[in-house]
């Protein structure tokens, strides 16, 4: 099934003055919550339902600890999580502590296949 998209209109920020240019904008079709990725991979696998909601919701839970432990979490073809930090600069080494860090980010860089499958997505106007 294709994805959708809206067409909106956006004015140029760098000039108010200049006319406006019509983008594609993604339509979410709506939210799939760990209950239903359970319901389909048991499905389309010999797990139950109840046991897949069990390995996702441990998975959820552990990925974060991790994260903060350091790791970089390899999930193979699917991708991969680590952590990013924006920090504000010092003048010399010394200076230089944890109270530099002012925000911590979530990076993804997703795997072959799951680029793959997104870049093959069909769209069509909602």
């Amino acid at each position: 099934m294709p994805a959708k998209y809206n067409v909106i209109a956006r004015g140029n920020p760098r000039d108010s003055d200049a006319p406006k240019k019509y983008y594609p904008s993604y339509v979410s079709s709506g939210r799939k919550t760990t209950r239903d990725l359970s319901e389909q991979i048991a499905m389309i696998s010999t797990v139950s339902s109840i046991d897949m909601l069990a390995a996702i919701e441990s998975l959820l839970k552990t990925i974060p600890n991790e994260l903060a432990a350091g790791n970089i979490i390899d999930l193979g073809e699917f991708g991969s999580f680590s952590l990013r930090i924006k920090s504000e600069g010092s003048e010399t080494p010394e200076e230089v502590t944890a109270h530099n860090i002012s925000n911590v980010l979530i990076q993804f860089r997703p795997g072959k296949a799951f680029k793959q499958v997104i870049n093959d997505t069909e769209f069509k106007k909602a």
